[in-house]
């Protein structure tokens, strides 16, 4: 979601929000500021002590220091150098609290927006990640907020040290000989032109960097998390030049800025000198009465000049990729999180679930997911849904913890509709297990004990891994349940995967248990088991299970047939196979294909 290109006071808001993260740290920033304004203090002092060195050379029987404090009187031969260590004294006090207090306000910046940033991923809802691929955004964490590091750290140091050094400059000058600064004044709007122009280039090049850098990360975050797909289909070479078209994407738009850049400094540099030769021109021709010391110590200021400008000048290019970083990323912060009107919480429901007149479809598409579905499950009960891909099965299941927000009918459990609930109280009460299993790279008991299951006790959670028939795998680890598991569960099998999600389910202990394909990946003996388990743990429980094998099911008490949106027919086993319909015709065709795999086995 890129939007338009703003006008150059959008660029000013989004920066100045950007510095809005500064306020918890307004003492330190106070200091670094004081320390820059000792470094920039000492920037005309240095000019000021060649005109004494000057003086002193050109008239060695006036050679004393007059009109500076505690060394007025000194002869120049003492007091010149004593002036040199005090002003490198000064100016090193200045740097260092500036850099050292603004690096700790910058770094607890960019802290806080990238926690604000992370915070955010967990309250959006799921049509977001529909709608974002997790490689653009991990590089919105990662590569922008490195942008934004940039403009809230090196950006502000260089605006406020040489922004300052530049009006400390400036304002000796003007006490020096205030005409000849004029003519240097004169090339002020020249310069505001020349920044202005090439910052509106430089945050257009920058947002073109962040999405090229985003499809690297897409790219390789794919290509990782995909290996086993890539390998086994010999995909190396696609995926190695989807990745080099990505990176030299991302290369040509790097080399473009900077070429903008190249241009730009040059450009600048050559109307400052351009400036300075009028000046030393001038200079040269009506020195009037100043003596020598005073021309040396005004060239020598205004020398000074083109540096601080220079850097004034590039920092721009800075700022404005850090204000398209920031843009990126208070895009994300200003979505909306998942919607939350409930205000109904509830210890503990029955599990009774009614659905009346349910419609949905996906945003931006106009195709019925489901078509006026109409079902109850009473507390305890087991339905089951079963149909071809596409049916609406994963989708009914999506909707009744929330995860996708329904205009149409409603679903009520224990007679309040969900969404009436709070989020966090309404997905209490359920336990989802999908056959996406999801794992971190932490310990068996971590994961099995995960989020409001933490700090339950040891035996609580065996007794879940035996429930869900996995404590007999688990046993067989290096370190039992303390075992790492890696990354979303790698050393473990598919089935060994599921069945700690389960596992994971049984501990909630929720009154309605959601299961869609969540016995898919087991092999024949471990489905076995676990569906002897599930049969104990159903007692006291509403399950809802999506099921493609059928036979995982047929000990429930409703099955209901979905077709394009709408349950076509509901019954038991016995029944539906009585009545000769869809559901006698999925459960043929599965028979007839099971012992053609097990013969080719």
């Amino acid at each position: 979601m890129q939007r338009s290109d703003a006008a150059p006071a959008s660029s000013i808001r989004i920066y100045f929000r950007l510095l809005s993260y500064v306020r918890p740290y307004v003492g330190l920033f106070a200091v670094s500021i004081l320390g820059y304004v000792i470094f920039a203090s000492s920037q005309p002092m240095l000019a000021g002590v060649l005109k004494y060195f000057v003086d002193g050379l050109t008239h060695p029987d006036a050679a004393l220091i007059t009109g500076v404090p505690l060394l007025d009187g000194m002869e120049l031969m003492h007091g010149v150098p004593l002036m040199i260590v005090l002003i490198a004294a000064w100016q090193g006090l200045g740097g260092y609290l500036g850099n050292y207090f603004l690096a700790r306000v910058s770094l607890g910046l960019v802290q806080d927006l990238r926690q604000a940033l992370f915070d955010s991923l967990l309250r959006l809802p799921n049509s977001y990640f529909d709608q974002h691929s997790s490689g653009h955004l991990i590089s919105r964490i990662t590569f922008n907020v490195t942008m934004v590091t940039g403009a809230a750290t090196d950006a502000i140091k260089i605006v406020i040290r040489e922004g300052l050094t530049v009006v400390f400059l400036f304002a000796y000058l003007l006490w020096m000989n205030w005409r000849l600064t004029l003519v240097m004044v004169a090339i002020l709007p020249l310069i505001s032109l020349m920044v202005r122009n090439a910052s509106g280039k430089f945050r257009k090049q920058s947002r073109k960097i962040q999405v090229a850098m985003g499809d690297v990360t897409h790219v390789a975050s794919e290509t990782i998390h995909g290996y086993r797909v890539v390998r086994s289909f010999g995909g190396e070479h696609y995926e190695r030049e989807r990745f080099r078209a990505a990176s030299e994407d991302n290369t040509r738009k790097q080399l473009k800025m900077v070429k903008t850049s190249a241009v730009y400094t040059p450009t600048l540099q050559l109307v400052t000198y351009s400036a300075m030769a009028v000046v030393l021109f001038l200079v040269l021709r009506l020195r009037g009465e100043a003596s020598v010391g005073d021309l040396v110590a005004y060239i020598t200021a205004a020398g000074l000049l083109p540096k601080p400008i220079r850097q004034l000048s590039e920092v721009s290019s800075t700022i404005q990729r850090g204000v398209a970083g920031a843009e990126s990323i208070f895009e994300q912060l200003d979505d909306k999180p998942e919607v939350d009107h409930g205000r109904i919480e509830r210890e503990r429901v029955s599990g009774r679930i009614e659905v009346r007149d349910l419609s949905f479809r996906y945003p931006g598409s106009d195709r019925e997911v489901l078509d006026n579905v109409s079902f109850t499950v009473e507390p305890g009960q087991m339905v089951a849904l079963v149909g071809r891909s596409g049916s609406g099965k994963s989708t009914l299941a999506n909707l009744i913890p929330r995860f996708y927000h329904h205009d149409r009918g409603q679903i009520l459990i224990d007679g309040v509709d969900v969404e009436d609930y709070t989020l966090k109280n309404l997905r209490r009460h359920i336990a989802l297990v999908t056959q996406q299993v999801t794992l971190f790279n932490d310990t068996v008991a971590n994961n099995i004990a995960y989020g409001d299951l933490a700090g339950l006790p040891r035996a609580a959670v065996e007794a879940a891994a035996e429930a869900g028939y996995a404590k007999e795998f688990i046993d067989r680890l290096p370190q039992g349940f303390d075992t790492l598991i890696g990354e979303n569960g790698v050393t473990l099998s598919g089935g060994q995967r599921q069945r700690l999600a389960i596992a994971r389910a049984l501990l909630k202990d929720a009154p309605i248990l959601i299961l869609d394909e969540a016995t898919s990946a087991l092999d024949t003996e471990s489905e076995r088991h676990i569906q002897a388990a599930l049969h104990r743990v159903m007692q006291a429980r509403t399950t809802l299970v999506i099921a493609h094998r059928l036979s995982t099911i047929e000990q429930a008490d409703v099955i209901m047939v979905m077709d394009h949106g709408r349950i076509v027919e509901r019954g038991s086993h016995a029944e539906l196979l009585a009545a000769g319909g869809h559901y006698a015709r999925l459960h043929a065709m599965q028979f007839r294909e099971e012992p053609a795999v097990a013969a080719a086995r």
